[in-house]
């Protein structure tokens, strides 16, 4: 299973650090323009050198998504783009449009390029033909089931790859290609856009019956969710994925946050390096998620008719920027992210390491030399306890809570960490799907 390459979503500059952190293989991501994905960070032009670089300095190849629909507009300006990603150095241009991909093959040549599951190639027929016109690697539409996989890989020539979503959020309409966005709020969807309306809820109305809301599902106090699919899970089926012949298995989540990409590429990491899949997928319930599926990888997937929200019990409360050695321990210097007490029970995520569980001691705060410490001495919230030896004129203060998000806090731990690894808190943090919430697949 190893042999399959891990293929993990990077949607700005700190979800590229961390999908590298934890072992991703290659990620895939966007600039600003042509991605599916216009509501992620995404990367300015010109800094994508700078992440390709850096992805290529820890031996992470780079895929860059070009795959939204094409007008004329934007076929004039794709030679310009094309050359900047040869330029910069892109390993993979992941492309729809046929336009676009013989653009690409003209003015970037050592750029490979993948066709994007929003073609919808589910034949070896169609493969062959896209891969006479330059393709390398097809990304396999979701709706096919292993037992087809399988099938079209035997029929394939040696040399074209074949790529498949293993995790993340499921779109309802055919290889996400959907029109409803457009229709109801005129985002298009298929532009990286989508205002995903089919998570909303819905229910019927009559119009002899004002205010009168009946549901299309028996759930009358959740209503109907007959659109919203069921998250993606194939942590537990790898064998199945590599048996059928897939070269990459991705992520979904450009639009997510740091903490599902670490905690997502840290277990199938883990997992294709012989880990056990049951401790593992424990750890993809701490992520934001809908109820999880197969996809069509075993049959109907089905629907989760039942909530509109993401389930998590975790959260991320610090990320770690340095580590040192102690006469009793360690000390972890770290970056608040969200709100944690001394004397808390926290975990740490490592690469390649089981989840680690320790107490926060001897929390200390890193006071920027700016900080007026007036009210905090007054109401005795913490005590100077010296200079910070690594800012001039900083301060060292001993405080019972770490509540600045992305100021610097320290405290004891029993064990060596590395830097971007994550401290979480068990922490209830379910949230309602905000309507806004891109479409999930790229």
């Amino acid at each position: 299973m190893s042999k399959m390459e891990l293929l993990a979503p990077a949607g700005g500059w700190e979800q590229l650090e961390y999908a590298v952190h934890f072992g991703a293989d290659a990620v895939y991501l966007a600039s600003q323009r042509y991605g599916m994905r216009r509501r992620a960070d995404n990367f300015k032009e010109e800094d994508l050198p700078r992440a390709i670089a850096f992805a290529h300095d820890h031996g992470v190849a780079v895929h860059v998504t070009v795959n939204t629909l094409m007008t004329d507009e934007n076929i004039d300006d794709l030679p310009r783009y094309f050359k900047l990603l040869e330029d910069a150095g892109a390993d993979a241009a992941i492309i729809a449009d046929m336009g676009a991909l013989a653009i690409c093959r003209e003015v970037a040549p050592h750029v490979d390029i993948h066709l994007s599951t929003q073609a919808s190639c589910m034949n070896a027929a169609s493969a062959q033909v896209y891969q006479s016109l330059g393709v390398k690697r097809v990304v396999l539409a979701r709706e096919m089931n292993l037992d087809e996989i399988a099938r079209m890989k035997s029929r394939l020539p040696e040399g074209l790859e074949i790529e498949a979503f293993a995790h993340g959020a499921m779109c309802m309409a055919y290889s996400g290609r959907c029109l409803i966005s457009d229709y109801l709020t005129g985002r298009g969807a298929n532009k990286g856009s989508c205002a995903q309306p089919c998570r909303w809820e819905y229910a019927l109305t009559e119009p002899t019956r004002p205010g009168e809301y009946f549901p299309v599902e028996e759930d009358a106090e959740q209503g109907s969710f007959i659109m919203s699919s069921r998250d993606m899970s194939m942590l537990g089926h790898l064998d199945d994925l590599a048996a059928a012949g897939i070269d990459s298995i991705k992520i979904e989540g450009r639009a997510k946050g740091t903490y599902y990409v670490a905690s997502v590429v840290n277990a199938y990491r883990n997992v294709l390096d012989g880990g056990d899949p049951e401790v593992w997928q424990r750890e993809l319930e701490t992520t934001s998620h809908r109820p999880y599926s197969t996809g069509f990888y075993y049959g109907f997937p089905g629907q989760n008719p039942i909530s509109a929200q993401y389930s998590r019990k975790y959260q991320m409360v610090a990320t770690v920027k340095s580590c040192v050695p102690t006469d009793g321990g360690f000390q972890a210097r770290v970056v608040c992210r969200n709100r944690f007490d001394d004397g808390d029970t926290v975990e740490v995520l490592s690469p390649r390491t089981p989840v680690r569980e320790c107490t926060v001691r001897n929390l200390i705060w890193h006071a920027a030399p700016e900080t007026d410490l007036t009210d905090i001495l007054r109401d005795n919230l913490g005590t100077v306890v010296g200079p910070d030896p690594e800012v001039v004129h900083g301060r060292l203060l001993r405080v019972g809570i770490a509540n600045r998000t992305m100021e610097e806090y320290s405290f004891d731990v029993p064990f060596g960490l590395q830097e971007r690894d994550i401290v979480r808190i068990s922490r209830d943090t379910s949230a309602i799907i905000c309507e806004n919430e891109p479409s999930p697949f790229a």
